[in-house]
């Protein structure tokens, strides 16, 4: 995925209302942009940190940028965007590059299931059947360590799809949960216990109810990013 038109780079002022920056471009430019992250971007950003972003013309938008990419305080970069991690996965799945989800005959996304009212990332058509797909991307890393960790806050809802998985595993129906590592220099990827740890708990139920667990790692730098390789995931 190649950031088109090409990103612009500035500074970290501060990050506040959860969806908000201040940022100082290079040329001095001084900017509130759209922050699209709901999460607490632990160890993901800090004052004057490096970030690139996206710049809107749409008179209609009320802020003129995306934050996209920034560089943590651990000198990694992370993607900041977390909606661009199911265009990542699905570039990923079509150009077979996601080597468990291969030979798919159709592909779906936000397609209803479950019993709580859920909305799989992905659903995947295969000859033998169809295979559901849940999407969560990582960016929570720690210094001096190549294992990356998700949550980065509590997420009640991340532990609703991981309770509809383990449901569809139980009934014989193929699911997987794919964790999209937005984070450089990582690999491995484990559950943050020590954030949510019902969240910890949960992902182990769903692997023991046969829940595929699997994580792949992006490449990143200002001008693109992709998904490239498997990871280890820790349980």
């Amino acid at each position: 995925m190649r950031f088109d038109p090409p990103l612009e780079e500035g500074r970290l002022l501060r990050r506040y209302k959860r969806f908000l920056a201040d940022i100082e471009t290079s040329s001095g430019e001084l900017l509130t942009i759209h922050c699209p992250n709901t999460g607490s971007m632990l160890n993901c950003m800090s004052e004057g940190c490096r970030v690139w972003f996206s710049r809107s013309n749409d008179p209609k938008r009320k802020l003129p940028g995306t934050w996209e990419l920034g560089e943590t305080p651990h000198g990694r970069l992370a993607c900041i965007n977390t909606a661009r991690a199911n265009a990542l996965v699905e570039e990923a799945l079509r150009a077979g590059v996601i080597t468990e989800l291969q030979g798919f005959d159709g592909l779906k996304r936000e397609v209803a299931y479950g019993v709580e009212n859920s909305r799989a990332d992905f659903r995947l058509d295969y000859a033998g059947g169809a295979v559901f797909v849940e999407v969560k991307s990582v960016t929570l890393g720690f210094p001096g360590s190549p294992v990356a960790a998700f949550p980065d806050a509590v997420t009640t809802r991340g532990a609703k799809h991981l309770r509809e998985l383990a449901l569809l595993a139980q009934q014989g129906v193929r699911a997987v949960q794919l964790y999209c590592v937005n984070l450089s220099g990582i690999e491995a990827v484990r559950a943050a216990e020590e954030i949510d740890p019902a969240y910890a708990a949960g992902l182990r139920l769903a692997k023991a109810a046969g829940v595929e667990v699997l994580a792949y790692g992006a490449e990143i730098t200002p001008q693109e990013i992709r998904l490239a390789r498997r990871l280890d995931v820790l349980l």
